[in-house]
């Protein structure tokens, strides 16, 4: 039977783990070289009704250098949803292809899509959540930490899709994950009021420097979100106060990294200080989309009984 990866909740915290460990020997046997080719005479359609420079050169280079082909399908070649039902898409897709990564608007797509689809399927990305990316990130904190044991993580600016995922993340790994965030600017409050019911010990607020306190990890995103940019003057006013700047790293007491999943706008959500300083690892995390997302789809495949 296949299998998808829709949520982080779709894995078990076994196979988060699991995961964490592929996408390390992966990215061992791709920075040696390595003749490893798991996805040899494979090819993967990527669905792109949002563009995106990361998503699609992390995910057409990574399935390339594991031996398969990656096919870019732009919002011009398919209009998912509008020229072509979800269901259709789909059913079609799997008769060329041996997998499907979408990054999409609406999360009912990727769900349908899913549903329709005879092949594994792939979320790149909607509106509602970004499970890629925080697998990517918590392999990036593992590397810079050491341990997950005991993590804090502070999230401030936006209750966007990152958010989302880092609080079906806690579900699954335990953590105090703290999130700052103007008023009016809450994450989901269903998926907030589940994750706190979880393992982790989760913290809403509207301070930066309250959230920051002690934590190990401070994350943020831009403020206004594709398909946001005409709310950005108003956002900008909206999180006046919530920038990550120097002062803000120096005072959560104790060593921090700092992560942003880029693109970031700087000067914005966060200083050219802090992008560029020795305890930033925003770049190692940008490179970790890739080796993260290598090991999701070889689990999938080989879950799959595809390899």
């Amino acid at each position: 039977m296949k299998r998808d990866f829709l949520h982080i909740t779709d894995f078990s915290s076994e196979e988060i783990i699991e995961v964490l460990d592929l996408a390390s020997d992966v990215k061992q046997k791709l920075h040696a070289r390595d003749p490893y080719k798991p996805f040899s005479n494979m090819s993967l359609a990527m669905v792109f009704a949002k563009p995106s420079a990361r998503t699609r050169v992390s995910f057409e280079t990574g399935f390339f250098r594991l031996g398969g082909h990656a096919l870019f399908l732009g919002p011009n070649d398919i209009g998912i949803g509008k020229r072509e039902s979800v269901a259709d898409v789909g059913r079609v897709l799997c008769r060329f292809n041996d997998m499907i990564m979408a990054r999409l608007f609406d999360h009912s797509h990727i769900v349908e899509l899913a549903k329709y689809a005879s092949c594994p399927v792939v979320n790149g990305l909607t509106d509602f959540n970004h499970p890629c990316q925080i697998i990517a990130d918590i392999f990036s904190v593992r590397e810079a930490l050491g341990s997950l044991d005991d993590i804090k993580v502070a999230y401030i600016g936006d209750g966007n899709n990152i958010v989302h995922s880092w609080l079906n993340l806690s579900l699954r790994l335990p953590m105090r994950f703290s999130i700052a965030c103007p008023e009016g600017y809450n994450p989901d409050a269903d998926l907030l009021e589940k994750a706190r019911s979880g393992p982790s010990e989760i913290e809403l607020c509207h301070d930066p420097f309250q959230a920051v306190k002690d934590a190990d990890v401070v994350y943020t995103d831009v403020w206004a979100s594709m398909g946001q940019k005409e709310e950005a003057g108003q956002r900008m006013k909206r999180f006046e106060g919530f920038q990550v700047n120097s002062d803000l790293m120096e005072s959560t007491g104790k060593k921090t990294i700092f992560m942003h999943c880029l693109p970031a706008e700087r000067g914005v959500e966060v200083t050219d200080e802090v992008c560029d300083a020795s305890y930033s690892i925003i770049f190692d995390q940008a490179e970790n989309r890739m080796h993260a997302q290598n090991a999701i789809m070889i689990k999938l495949m080989a879950d799959s009984n595809m390899i």
